[in-house]
């Protein structure tokens, strides 16, 4: 297996900006877009089966179910149907696929602004569950 290139695994969002840079930056997409959540999805650092996607950061409108984004997600990413992905809220959770975006961004938006996401395949889960005894 070839070594990993630096670019597979650009820094976070939150580490290539600083907090008042983000900050504006929101100021000006609410202000010119009040009817968007600004979202920031990310791949998991560990994520070997699932593609980059081709930007960090999305404007979504704030009506859009968390199903009907994940399926703009999939589509984005070209997945088979066979391709399982998760988004995570945060890094912390999974949220449900009946929540509005506008209810997300309400509940779990970031101190900058911006809604923070995390994709990873099923796999990621493989390692941390518990183990039978």
């Amino acid at each position: 297996m070839p070594p990993l290139e630096k670019s597979q695994h650009p820094k976070p969002f939150k580490l290539r900006k600083s907090l008042a840079t983000r900050k504006q930056e929101v100021a000006g997409i609410r202000t010119k877009f009040p009817t968007k959540v600004p979202v920031i999805i990310e791949r998991y650092r560990r994520e070997k089966y699932l593609p980059p996607l081709d930007k960090t950061k999305f404007l979504v409108p704030q009506e859009l179910t968390m199903s009907q984004f994940v399926t703009i997600i999939r589509n984005r990413m070209t997945l088979m149907p066979s391709q399982a992905f998760y988004l995570l809220i945060n890094n912390s959770g999974i949220a449900s696929m009946s929540l509005t975006m506008a209810q997300l961004y309400k509940d779990h938006k970031d101190e900058d602004g911006f809604l923070y996401m995390t994709y990873a395949s099923q796999e990621m889960f493989g390692h941390c569950s518990n183990k039978n005894r």
